[in-house]
């Protein structure tokens, strides 16, 4: 039923809850993890001066970071496991990224925003993920 399973990650404690389910779901089916990290493009944009340069690299460093956590547990399962970075805005490059890889459901958990984060920023990731996705989404809070 679910041949790749995408688990999008920041890097956060909050990927280790929702990590942990989607090893055991892909444990179950055999299938694939994808590890995406998306380095924020609003974040570089804002840095636009003379350290622009350093804080994309210093985010594409936190991403490998990342992604390398999660292919680490998935590789100790004994799971066939794909990374990815990519540069955009990240819940619309998860649902790219979904699409554009035959993706089963993506597994991820909120970050945790208290309502008034949420308000002033639109709503959190993972709300305009399962949104936006053509696949099932599974929040694990």
């Amino acid at each position: 039923m679910y041949d790749d399973i995408l688990v999008p990650t920041d890097g956060s404690e909050a990927v280790d809850r929702a990590l942990d389910h989607a090893i055991r779901l892909a444990t179950d089916h055999d299938a694939t993890v994808h590890a995406l990290y998306v380095v924020d493009r609003r974040i570089a944009t804002a840095n636009s001066g003379d350290l622009h340069d350093e804080v994309v690299d210093d985010l594409e460093a936190q991403g490998e970071a990342a992604v390398d956590a999660v292919a680490d547990v998935a590789a100790e399962a004994g799971l066939d496991v794909e990374t990815h970075i990519a540069h955009g805005t990240p819940d619309t490059e998860i649902v790219a990224y979904a699409d554009e890889t035959g993706i089963d459901v993506i597994v991820m958990s909120p970050e945790g925003k208290s309502p008034r984060e949420r308000i002033r920023s639109l709503g959190s990731v993972s709300d305009r993920v399962a949104d936006d996705a053509s696949v099932p989404v599974f929040l694990i809070k």
